[in-house]
């Protein structure tokens, strides 16, 4: 159903990374006026704002005044997060508690993006409502940066996603992808992980979602607490690996299966699967199956089709 109203505005953070830049496409795709913000890879497409200068953050909010701001920006990487825990944590809390803040003095939506990763992996699958244990130290800045958004700002949307993939610019931009080259140089053989489970979900999924739940807040102000969203196939790195391959016709066998808990780098929960089912009754949803949307991201990096790369970028 359509909004009518004149030039939605919406701001988006972290617009130049892998979920940013697919949530700038889908609002800018569907009728919003939308202004992207990002850091070290800003320019000339984004505006370049350090979240951390809260006179920035003021002055863009305050100049362009949006309706909706949906906050990507974060460090996600849960073993930088660990070698350096007062810049993980001033970007995922602080950061984030003073958006909320600026959302609230202009009336705009904010919707801060989370993690599976808030929980422990003990007993899924996770509701909203279920209590939080982070195991590592993103899950915890995560966590916290949920309950700093949302005491500044009780208008906030939380929604917690698990691993993504999509569009890559390089294959180390997700845990997905880049595992490509390990199933592409078949000549030696790779370890991957069979321990734990995880549900892979495409970006462009995860910004629908967020223009959904946008477009749902403008006609209805009870819109807010938070939610989840993932892909609904569950795999491990190595059944990932094996899809990869099975995508693309390439073997697999010289990837082995490694069925213990990884020893090295920060703890990892077992299985955080998420309950949907809170965005699906509200018929907010897209899912894109695995095997058609790791094909459509990763053909441009397929080894023996080089050519294409120059034709596709």
């Amino acid at each position: 159903e359509d909004v009518d109203i004149p030039s939605r505005r919406v701001l988006i953070t972290g617009a130049t990374g892998l979920l940013g830049r697919a949530v700038f496409k889908e609002f800018n795709e569907n009728n919003w006026n939308a202004v992207g913000c990002g850091y070290r890879r800003a320019q000339p497409r984004f505006e370049q704002i350090n979240l951390l200068d809260s006179i920035a953050v003021h002055d863009i909010i305050h100049d362009f005044q949006p309706h909706v701001i949906v906050h990507c920006a974060a460090e996600r990487r849960p073993d930088i997060v660990e070698s350096h825990p007062d810049a993980a944590s001033q970007l995922n809390v602080a950061a984030s508690a003073n958006l909320a803040k600026e959302a609230a003095g202009v009336g705009a939506f904010l919707i801060y993006i989370s993690t599976d990763y808030v929980f422990d992996g003990t007993s899924p699958p996770y509701k909203e409502t279920d209590v939080p244990n982070p195991l590592n130290l993103y899950g915890k800045t995560k966590l916290e940066g949920e309950k700093a958004v949302l005491e500044n700002n009780e208008e906030t949307a939380v929604l917690r996603i698990p691993v993504l993939y999509g569009e890559v610019e390089r294959l180390e931009e997700s845990a997905v992808t880049v595992m490509f080259d390990k199933v592409q140089f078949s000549n030696k053989s790779a370890n991957m992980d069979h321990w734990q489970q995880r549900f892979p979900t495409n970006v462009k999924d995860v910004a629908a979602v967020c223009r959904q739940l946008a477009e749902k807040r403008m006609l209805d102000p009870s819109i807010k607490g938070t939610f989840h969203w993932s892909g609904n196939e569950q795999m491990t790195k190595y059944e990932m690996a094996c899809a990869i391959a099975d995508a693309f016709n390439l073997p697999s066998s010289h990837l082995r299966p490694i069925t213990d808990s990884p020893v090295v780098g920060a703890l990892r929960p077992k299985n955080a699967q998420l309950d949907c089912s809170k965005l699906e009754m509200l018929g907010i949803g897209q899912r894109t199956p695995f095997r058609a949307g790791i094909r459509e991201s990763l053909w441009p990096f397929l080894v023996d089709k080089r050519w294409r790369q120059t034709v596709f970028h």
